[in-house]
């Protein structure tokens, strides 16, 4: 059986630092290379730490089921005040229920994250986007990774996606199809996570208003407005909207949450919905239908992208090699905020 010796031999490290490396000490200062190095070496030697042969053996005696991890990109705050993801999470917890595994490991990148922990599990769901240096952290551990609603790489990792790209043009062209010319943008700012820094990554949702909105030559920098995700700034942008001078006669929301804070502003200002400003959002909430004008929305169906994430999981731990990308169809839901019922 391999040692310790063998794995500092082999990664060209000392002793010392293999241990408590493979012990999760969080206290040893190592470069993310050279960790990754001993974390190959001990893999390619077949070592297993005292703790993991505890847990393998506990595993034989009394598990049936694999141990899953759901790994979430945001925080417990920012879930919260966005059931676009806790309703994805809903529907991997249901699932897992459902296939019999009533124990998981719940890790936010936002926390501390135990290594350790991560190395014991058979399989992850990853929900939401992660950058290229915490994949490879979480990666190393293990193949069988499920991404939900972010695709790093096709060729390697299975994920569950939405199509932004489809679902925001057919926003779009309701409301052309409408004879609005004037169609404004309130967005957030999609943020790849991880604990020591968050970095900006692409909006779809964004990036499709801008292309379909210049390919119809109706395009203004004026009528787009960016903030974040919340209800809180779908509010204050679409009021600073609408306090300047060429005002959007239609707009489309990229959430439901900040659509609600929106029509709440426009409600304070006595701007009518849809006379004045019609609106299409996206996500198709529970709250969207019982808003004080019902929201015109794209449906996502998020508990069924959290239920095929599972079910792709555990495809995968039983032996499926060949990396699935599966697309979950949206539809435009047709209420009062659009002005048309068509």
């Amino acid at each position: 059986m391999a040692t310790i010796k063998d794995i500092a031999k082999l990664s060209k490290v000392s002793a010392a630092t293999v241990s408590r490396v493979l012990n999760g000490d969080e206290s040893i200062t190592v470069q993310d290379q050279t960790r990754q190095r001993i974390y190959q070496a001990s893999k390619e030697l077949g070592y297993k730490t005292i703790q993991e042969r505890r847990n393998q053996q506990q595993m034989v005696i009394s598990k049936k089921y694999p141990a899953t991890g759901i790994i979430l990109c945001l925080s417990y705050e920012e879930e919260l005040s966005d059931p676009y993801f806790l309703s994805i999470r809903q529907g991997i917890e249901e699932e897992l229920i459902k296939q019999g595994i009533s124990t998981t490991t719940m890790i936010r990148l936002h926390d501390k994250v135990d290594y350790q922990k991560v190395r014991e599990l058979d399989g992850m769901i990853i929900v939401g986007r992660i950058n290229e240096e915490a994949i490879k952290k979480v990666s190393c551990h293990s193949k069988n990774i499920v991404y939900i609603n972010h695709s790093p790489d096709d060729d390697i990792y299975d994920s569950v996606v939405v199509d932004f790209q489809k679902a925001t043009e057919r926003a779009l062209q309701h409301l052309l199809k409408a004879g609005y010319k004037r169609i404004g943008y309130i967005g957030g700012v999609e943020r790849e996570h991880l604990k020591e820094k968050t970095i900006i990554g692409e909006d779809l949702r964004f990036t499709t208003y801008e292309k379909v909105m210049k390919s119809v030559g109706f395009y203004q920098p004026s009528y787009v407005f960016i903030g974040e995700y919340t209800m809180t700034q779908g509010y204050e942008l679409m009021k600073k909207a609408v306090k300047q001078k060429n005002v959007p006669e239609a707009f489309f929301i990229a959430s439901d949450p900040m659509a609600i804070g929106a029509l709440r502003a426009l409600q304070e200002l006595k701007v009518s919905v849809p006379s004045d400003i019609a609106i299409v959002s996206f996500d198709d909430i529970e709250m969207a239908e019982f808003c004080s004008t019902p929201l015109t929305t794209v449906k996502v169906h998020t508990k069924e992208m959290g239920q095929t994430g599972v079910k792709l999981l555990l495809d995968r731990i039983n032996g499926r090699e060949l990396p699935l990308k599966v697309t979950v169809p949206t539809e435009l839901v047709i209420r009062q905020s659009c002005g048309t019922n068509k």
